[in-house]
């Protein structure tokens, strides 16, 4: 999950946002549909969705957040993630994303064969490798024949609301249109059954009294640590300009991962 700091108010939510999606997600039979919809397999069903689980398991190490997090009837487990903005660290972040779950999965002295399918799922707002395509999916393939797969069972998939080839069904298309145009007059004139079930469940968590107040709570700490990170931002721009480190500033403003190594470097962290 990624923090971006928003002044919406919870009726002003699109799917796209981590709140929204989260507590849509946390809807069994919802994210049962979803998972289907997205990997074409029967899914007959899932474990209580976990939403906003985190995951830290090594001292000192980088932990994460997790937007959704479901196993379903066979055991297979599923990350789902909404990301926003354009990412260039994305591939590596779901190469790290992959490989806590399976370190979350495997308890010390587990046989290997213990691991579980894993997917990651990123449902991107922009296109995560301009190949203009609504799907992307990647396993570990051989090199010298594509044909043999490494059959670790790690599969990550990329979706992309901003897709414009004919990759996917129409169903889809209207979903990932929908993820960004949450509204009562797009879901009033969808053809699938997929966008009219999320819509309702969309309108009752933006109906819910208790739902509102923990949303502005949550914006509440989200404006908070932005104006934390905006005096942090600015310490370390004072430090890298001092430095000639030119290149380095225009990397930290747009690698969130980068950006936490020079403040460790320059101790910012501290400060």
């Amino acid at each position: 999950m990624e923090l971006y700091f928003t002044e919406k108010t919870i009726q002003d939510l699109n799917l796209e946002d981590d709140f929204l999606f989260a507590k849509v997600m946390s809807d069994r039979e919802i994210c049962r549909k979803v998972l289907k919809k997205i990997l074409k397999e029967p899914i007959k069903d899932v474990v209580v969705p976990a939403t906003q689980r985190t995951i830290d398991i090594l001292y000192e190490g980088k932990g994460i957040r997790l937007d959704v997090y479901v196993n379903d009837d066979k055991g297979t487990v599923y990350n789902v993630e909404m990301q926003r903005g354009k990412r260039r660290e994305l591939p590596k972040r779901s190469r790290y994303y992959a490989g806590s779950i399976d370190l979350d999965l495997i308890s010390s002295g587990m046989p290997y064969t213990a691991l579980k399918k894993a997917y990651v799922i990123f449902i991107c707002t922009f296109d995560p490798f301009q190949e203009k395509r609504h799907l992307y999916t990647f396993e570990n393939i051989c090199r010298e024949d594509t044909s043999l797969t490494l059959q670790d069972e790690s599969i990550k998939i990329f979706l992309n609301t901003k897709g414009n080839t004919d990759d996917v069904d129409e169903e889809m298309k209207e979903f990932l249109t929908y993820v960004e145009n949450t509204t009562d007059a797009f879901a009033k004139r969808a053809k699938y059954p997929l966008v009219k079930e999320l819509h309702k469940k969309v309108n009752e968590v933006k109906q819910n009294k208790e739902m509102e107040v923990e949303y502005m709570t949550l914006l509440q700490r989200d404006r908070e640590n932005m104006e934390q990170g905006e005096e942090k931002m600015a310490a370390l721009t004072k430090f890298l300009l001092k430095d000639n480190r030119t290149k380095d500033l225009e990397r930290a403003l747009d690698d969130s991962d980068y950006r936490q190594i020079l403040f460790e470097e320059y101790k910012i962290n501290e400060i």
